[in-house]
């Protein structure tokens, strides 16, 4: 049953057509879901995800120094700590079994829909609050903890395959455990916040969750710069 007094579920259930297209039903989602993602697709996103998380690491970090307690100042370190230290370097183990080295990874030049996710996510970090920095954050770090919960139990072809061990890594414990954390930051903002506020809270996480939908898509179609 869903609940309704959660801001954060009324955020959700307010784009649940954009979230809908993002997190269940991408072509890109799907084919990870089922073991049929092709090997150039998985690795363009890896390459894309990975320059994604260094400017992901900076949003954190800010969400940290404008946290409004010492609680959740702690938190968002300890997710800037797990991005830095756990999720990279399960990206960079990624590669490596793909053959691609630490250099080529530097050396990727971001697509446009990294660089406009990004910069969306820096600009709410910069100039926002701490509520719009933290709606901003939410369909990320909740979509791919939705994503994962969806193909947990799907069978892939090869269990060792990267579609298996790409799903098992976003299905840890303490990765559901941040996300219900963020989830209960953005309710609490949200019940304090005055309706302009919410309504900025608001317009971040639509163009948030859009902008993952954008995200799958340069990878499905592996985008480029047309010059």
């Amino acid at each position: 049953m869903i609940d309704s007094t959660r801001y954060s579920q009324r955020l959700k259930v307010a784009c649940e057509k954009d979230w809908q297209k993002a997190h269940k039903d991408h072509p890109f989602v799907q084919a990870m879901g089922d073991g049929s993602l092709t090997l150039d697709r998985f690795s363009y996103y890896m390459r894309q995800d990975y320059l994604f998380l260094i400017d992901y690491c900076r949003v954190l970090s800010i969400a940290s120094a404008k946290s409004p307690d010492l609680e959740s100042m702690g938190r968002f370190a300890a997710l800037l700590d797990e991005t830095l230290n756990s999720e990279m370097e399960l990206h960079r183990g990624f590669c490596s079994d793909l053959g691609i080295t630490e250099m080529d990874l530097e050396a990727t030049l971001p697509s446009p829909a990294t660089v406009a996710y990004t910069s969306h996510l820096l600009r709410h970090a910069y100039e926002g609050s701490i509520a719009e920095l933290a709606a901003s954050l939410l369909p990320c770090q909740w979509g791919y903890d939705e994503v994962a919960r969806l193909l947990e139990h799907r069978k892939r072809p090869d269990p060792n395959s990267f579609h298996s061990r790409w799903v098992a890594g976003y299905c840890d414990s303490e990765y559901r455990k941040m996300t219900d954390w963020l989830r209960g930051f953005v309710d609490s903002l949200g019940a304090q916040a005055n309706s302009e506020k919410r309504q900025r809270m608001h317009d971040a996480f639509r163009a948030s969750t859009r902008y993952e939908y954008l995200f799958w898509d340069a990878a499905w179609s592996r985008e480029s710069w047309k010059l």
